[in-house]
């Protein structure tokens, strides 16, 4: 139950501190769609989303209304298209692309994910298809997200699929030169992929879920800032207490919404992911919570384990407000998305190297980074495989999304507008790891892996 003070409380964070629900996914299983018809799978697979998601942008209209709760965007997530789309003799799988497109502009979507492929210990055919086609899907669709596991702790790191990676993002931003690159801002490289994110760009609706659900990701790092503002000189412990009562307030929102959205639309409460996911807009900035601590910039010396405080915290909190957290849960760090970050990036405090090393206890890992366009794929390609390493060794998601920004070069500033906001174009280790990514093979998994 909530008392009113709760209830004070929560409209206090919404009106004063951007506190809002990011997205209410639904997942929704194509399994059943599959046949030997590529036209025949295709009609089934836009059937089944426009009948199961009909009423979800209404539904959530519905809950902001009566609640009072900004909800951000209404999404959609699949099975990953490259085990529906195998049994079919369509090579060139865009066009599955362009079906979920279309589906999604339909029923009035923001995003739709799952032209995903899962690829961390090998390729089907279904696999190599798929991954072939993502440059062409994502830049000409434009709800479309797209994501490829290519490591897990029990398997190992995929070193084919990537090298691979590197020139398919490589290939994503040169076809969308004139929008800055866009597509690969709907394109994320995993380890250890969760299969219940109702986050873009990574969303898809994992083969263990059931055949619809509806999962929530909640916001705050403003509401996070504006505690700790006053929480000057008080001790990191009293800090990390601050942060876990937070977090129990903004997931109990969550849970609510989610609740309401299940019972609307009849379809099963699957988790509240209580992920910290910020915007452009000001006062609603993880970078901002990290200096609300005592750095001077994000980027500074500190700044990793100010964030490890965080996120773990935010994760204590999450888990006694409801006992479904998922997804990823934590604290997002995109350099675009978060004014802060991209302000720090900007004066030189925070650099890829910083990033990645915050990686290490963030939720997700390199995020919303533009670097220069002329940037070798071989040189992404390393950059993937580091995060993806710093997954399998440490047993959690990590994932990078990256720009190539076409024509432009360290120091340069490229605008996406919206939720993309702005990213400048960071600094690249120059020297060269095309000779380490060639050998390809796979990267045996580690010694935690046996655990049966």
């Amino acid at each position: 139950m909530f008392n009113l003070n709760e209830i004070l409380e929560t409209v206090d964070m919404i009106s004063r501190e951007n506190l809002d629900i990011r997205t209410i996914t639904m997942g929704i299983s194509l399994r059943d769609c599959v046949t030997g018809s590529s036209k025949t799978t295709m009609t089934r697979i836009y059937d089944k989303i426009t009948r199961l998601a009909k009423d979800l942008v209404k539904t959530g209209e519905d809950i902001e209304r009566d609640f009072g709760i900004p909800i951000i965007n209404k999404r959609i997530s699949v099975t990953p298209i490259a085990l529906i789309a195998e049994s079919c003799e369509e090579e060139n799988y865009a066009v599955f692309a362009k079906v979920l497109d279309d589906a999604a502009r339909a029923v009035g979507v923001n995003f739709i994910g799952g032209f995903s492929a899962l690829v961390h210990k090998g390729f089907t055919k279904g696999d190599k298809l798929l991954i072939d086609s993502i440059p062409e899907a994502l830049s000409t669709t434009e709800r479309v997200c797209s994501s490829v596991n290519v490591a897990t702790t029990r398997a190992g790191i995929n070193m084919d699929a990537v090298k691979q990676m590197g020139h398919v993002i490589k290939e994503c931003a040169e076809r969308t030169k004139d929008s800055g690159g866009s597509a690969c801002s709907k394109l994320v490289v995993f380890a250890n992929v969760p299969e219940d994110n109702p986050f873009m760009a990574g969303a898809f609706h994992g083969i263990g879920e059931p055949e619809c659900v509806i999962n929530v990701g909640v916001s705050g790092p403003g509401v996070m800032a504006h505690a700790l503002k006053s929480l000057k000189g008080a001790d990191l412990g009293t800090v990390a207490e601050t942060i876990k009562k937070t977090a129990f307030k903004i997931t109990r929102m969550g849970q609510l919404v989610a609740r309401e959205a299940s019972q609307r639309l009849n379809v099963p409460f699957g988790i509240v992911d209580l992920s910290l996911a910020p915007t452009p807009a000001v006062g609603d900035s993880v970078a901002h919570i990290l200096e609300a601590m005592g750095l001077e910039r994000c980027g500074a010396h500190g700044t990793t384990a100010a964030l490890a405080l965080l996120n773990d915290a935010v994760k204590k909190g999450g888990v006694m407000a409801s006992s479904y957290v998922g997804g990823l849960s934590g604290a997002f760090i995109p350099v675009s998305e978060d004014a802060g970050m991209t302000d720090a990036a900007i004066c030189g405090a925070l650099n890829i190297e910083k990033l990645e090393a915050m990686t290490c206890v963030c939720s997700v890992g390199l995020d919303m980074i533009a670097i220069p366009g002329d940037t070798p794929a071989s040189t992404i390609s390393a950059i993937i495989a580091d995060e993806a390493a710093i997954g399998v060794i440490n047993n959690k998601t990590t994932a990078v999304r990256i720009i190539p920004v076409p024509g432009m070069k360290e120091g340069d500033v490229v605008e996406y507008g919206g939720l993309f906001g702005r990213a400048p174009v960071m600094r690249v280790n120059p020297f060269s790891a095309e000779e380490f990514i060639s050998r390809g093979g796979r990267i045996p998994a580690p010694l935690q892996s046996l655990k049966n």
